[in-house]
């Protein structure tokens, strides 16, 4: 069975809550259900903060033993050196994602810190863009 991280940075506590115009009205916590529900072969861990040295270590706690992180980093993706040194300091693939469009929105959000270091980047499906990223894991990689 392969072990997938799910990371969400600042202020994704507050999905199904925060601008429902741009990131849904479903909460988080709802979706993973289903998306346990759909991914019975993968064992699919969460984990939130709003604090980046916290993101950083989950990265360093799950980068050498897991088969996969998703990561959205949230406002962290655009300014964190750290987050991206983290993500190139582990063996484990991190695909980023992010809900929305990040390129149709303001002009500090189109560059990315962490895409470089990245395995690959999915961006604009909403929550689906989660569930894509594990159909990448579903391939043996």
């Amino acid at each position: 069975m392969k072990k997938i991280q799910i990371i969400n940075g600042p202020n994704l506590n507050l999905l199904g809550k925060r601008e429902p115009t741009v990131y849904g009205n479903s909460s988080f916590d709802s979706f993973l259900d289903g998306l346990r529900e759909k991914y019975p072969d993968m064992e699919i861990e969460y984990f939130q903060s709003n604090v980046e040295g916290e993101l950083i270590n989950r990265i360093h706690e799950t980068g050498f033993e897991y088969d996969g992180i998703i990561l959205n980093a949230g406002a962290y993706t655009h300014t964190s050196i750290a987050l991206h040194d983290a993500i190139k300091a582990v063996e484990t693939p991190v695909i980023e994602v992010h809900i929305s469009n990040v390129h149709a929105r303001e002009e500090f959000r189109h560059r990315s810190m962490i895409s470089a270091a990245c395995r690959g980047v999915i961006l604009g499906f909403g929550l689906d863009s989660y569930r894509l990223a594990l159909e990448f894991y579903k391939i043996d990689h």
